[in-house]
């Protein structure tokens, strides 16, 4: 069955996971110039603005590179785990949920600043959980913030996630106003110093708060969903929430330091979602963020729940969703 071959942990699985990749975007390759026409080049972030000028306005450099971050992610949603060891098993799920999930909207498998936001965040939430037990000051919220501040000069929207430091001073720490001031002055030294750039340059330092300002409240995302991408969201969100349910019956068996990362992932998940819903900016590029937490709950889920025949039948009906999708996309939609 293939939730029991994606469980184990030798390198065919790897290989397993690879090929899943490779088969999720080959799509994005084939179908490249249709998917380039979204609004991510208008108007960027600075950094995504000097990143996407270096690669051009080719699609495929631009899907390749992103492809390349997917495997970073993938490899770091791993090694967060096996860092922590909070799932309490060696598996390479996370990785393989996280593939899946943002396959979801094919339309959006391209290079687009949510990516580099995901990848700035997982460094970030490594650097708050290691500030578990550290004595004295912890100056892993500077570093995280500094993280968050970077990312959000890529996906402004990134921003909002410097709430997830404040979060982590209150499970992990015992508060104090220094980390606090540390995570704030993080957060905001990559603007200071862009700024700083601006002005040496002979650039308008007022034109990095009207991007800003564009960005997150000006700039109307404008996707569409159709029935199918509605029906697909639904049995995702009643699988996280059966994991959900799952998670919290079972969270008082595990030791203090993976209650207290899956605390930390719930305050993304929820964060995210709410930056999805509320903020006119924010639309399914948000996925690429929401699916860090979310693929590690499913992964709890697919692992512990006890029962043989029903995780094998939800994963391979998730899993033969997001082929589907893939394939009327690219052949049906286009």
């Amino acid at each position: 069955m293939l939730l029991r071959q994606f469980k184990r942990t030798g390198p065919f699985t790897i290989f397993l996971i690879v090929v899943v990749m490779l088969f999720l975007w080959s799509g994005s390759v084939i179908d490249a110039k249709d998917r380039f026409s979204l609004y991510f080049d208008i108007d960027p972030m600075p950094l995504y603005g000097i990143v996407s000028s270096i690669i051009g306005t080719h699609p495929v450099p631009g899907i390749l590179f992103t492809m390349a971050l997917v495997c970073l992610m993938a490899f770091m949603m791993v090694n967060l785990n096996t860092i922590l060891f909070f799932i309490h098993e060696r598996t390479f799920l996370p990785a393989l949920f996280y593939i899946l999930i943002i396959a979801l909207f094919p339309q959006y498998q391209l290079m687009n600043p949510s990516v580099f936001g995901s990848v700035f965040l997982m460094f970030a939430i490594r650097r708050i959980m290691e500030s578990y037990r550290i004595q004295g000051v912890a100056y892993n919220f500077f570093d995280a913030g500094l993280l968050i501040g970077i990312g959000s000069l890529f996906y402004a929207n990134l921003i909002w996630f410097g709430i997830i430091m404040i979060a982590g001073i209150i499970l992990l720490r015992t508060f104090n106003t220094k980390e606090l001031l540390l995570s704030i002055t993080g957060l905001l030294t990559p603007f200071v110093l862009t700024t700083g750039i601006y002005y040496v340059i002979g650039n308008d330092p007022a034109d990095l708060i009207r991007i800003l300002d564009y960005n997150i409240f000006g700039r109307k995302a404008g996707f569409t969903y159709t029935p199918f991408n509605i029906g697909s969201l639904v049995f995702t969100g009643v699988l996280l929430l059966g994991a959900s349910l799952h998670l919290f019956m079972n969270i008082g068996s595990k030791k203090i330091q993976a209650r207290k990362t899956f605390s930390l992932l719930i305050w993304i998940l929820v964060t995210s979602i709410l930056v999805w819903l509320l903020i006119s900016s924010a639309s399914v590029e948000m996925m690429w963020i929401t699916a860090i937490p979310l693929s590690y709950f499913l992964s709890h889920y697919f692992v512990f729940l006890k029962k043989k025949l029903m995780p094998e039948i939800l994963f391979s009906l998730f899993f033969l969703m997001i082929i589907y999708i893939q394939s009327m996309y690219l052949w049906y939609l286009k």
